[in-house]
């Protein structure tokens, strides 16, 4: 029996899905490796989105990231670059097997900064019980979205981040992808008219969405029986797993937007080693543990998580437990939108969700919006 008395600490997000399949993980790995003992701690998904992991990297060993610091982590070398500690037989694996853009989120500069160990990306989730109950039929369209809305059957997110990535979202659908110019966001004509369809839709649903993120409109739609729909948020297994809610979510692919199925903005959360560490070959082993298709589709499953490894989102095992919510939303996150990662892009992402939530809520003039927006994004390239 080993000697050796490691102690390594971790931080992760406030959340069912984010926390305890990160200490079933360490506990397991330290029943199987006596003598290491991963502590994982906690903070708010606004701090996990925002939070500079510069910061986190001076006092964890551990950190799950969102993937737009890719850009920064290369940059500045915060982290380590996980292909060059991990077996290259491992790296083929999750890249052949990632969900969708989830592996290369974490990619920039040459190097692996993060393994996908969690994939998500907006889906569209419904209250089935109350469809029935009023013979209504799931949306297929933006007409049929917008006929449901009108009812007060749906609600979104709508705080300032998600606000930006459904902005993301619709110039995508629209035929254009954000931040492809040093000179704007996004062409004046596709950024008006997204920024009108997402409004005709605001202006249908109950206020309160606004400052409501996926989750709140998730406990809004198990906790109460007054929401049936909700046509992009980012998916969570959990409230489509029996005793995790009050009442079972279904999830699905998106609504057709001119034509063709949504394309949402790809999330998730990858898992990261400071580049401060002391004892690298036992935090890289963990970081193969719990990234390794195994463990992914169990014990990181079982208790809470949304894996990244592909082969647990086509399971029989996950699928059975969480009414098909991963081979349902599998599409949606094949053909999601990778948002940009350069190293300034956080500066943007921080403050562009604002005032379009503003216009959201109140109305406006859209040029002088999309004025406001190019005029962060070109601040934004300078950093």
């Amino acid at each position: 029996m080993s000697t050796k008395n490691i102690q390594l600490k971790g931080i992760t997000w406030n959340h069912s899905r984010g926390f305890t399949p990160m200490v079933a993980t360490a506990q397991r790995f330290s029943e199987l490796n006596p003598g290491v003992e991963i502590t994982w701690e906690k903070r708010s998904l606004q701090a996990f989105a925002d939070e500079p992991i510069d910061k986190l990297a001076e006092r964890y060993d551990l950190l799950i990231i969102d993937h737009p610091w890719a850009g920064f982590a290369g940059k500045n070398n915060v982290i380590l670059p996980l292909d060059e500690y991990l077996p290259k037989s491992f790296m083929k694996d999750l890249e052949e097997n990632t969900v969708g853009r989830s592996h290369e989120s974490y990619a920039s500069n040459g190097h692996q900064w993060a393994l996908a160990v969690d994939a998500a990306t907006p889906v569209a989730s419904s209250r089935p019980d109350i469809l029935n109950d009023k013979g209504l039929k799931l949306p297929e369209t933006y007409d049929d979205l917008l006929a449901l809305a009108k009812q007060g059957l749906v609600i979104m997110p709508g705080i300032p981040q998600d606000t930006l990535m459904n902005f993301y979202m619709m110039c995508c659908n629209l035929g254009e992808e954000v931040c492809t110019s040093k000179d704007h966001v996004v062409s004046e004509k596709i950024g008006v008219e997204a920024l009108k369809l997402l409004r005709a839709l605001a202006i249908e649903m109950d206020p309160e969405i606004f400052d409501w993120n996926p989750i709140k409109v998730y406990e809004a739609m198990t906790l109460t029986d007054k929401y049936a729909y909700c046509p992009w948020a980012y998916g969570y297994s959990n409230y489509s797993r029996k005793g995790y809610a009050r009442k079972l979510l279904h999830f699905h692919d998106m609504i057709k937007i001119i034509g063709v199925g949504a394309i949402s903005t790809l999330g998730g959360t990858g898992l990261a080693v400071s580049a401060k560490t002391k004892d690298i070959e036992t935090v890289m082993k963990y970081v193969e543990y719990v990234g390794s298709e195994a463990i992914q589709k169990t014990i990181f499953f079982d208790n809470g998580g949304q894996p990244g490894h592909r082969k647990a989102w086509t399971d029989n095992h996950t699928n059975s437990l969480t009414a098909n919510f991963f081979k349902n939303t599998l599409p949606g996150l094949d053909r999601s939108f990778l948002r940009p990662r350069y190293n300034g892009h956080m500066y943007f992402q921080d403050r562009a969700g604002a005032p379009i939530r503003n216009y959201l809520m109140h109305g406006g003039n859209e040029q002088l919006l999309l004025s406001q927006l190019n005029e962060l994004y070109k601040k934004s390239l300078e950093i």
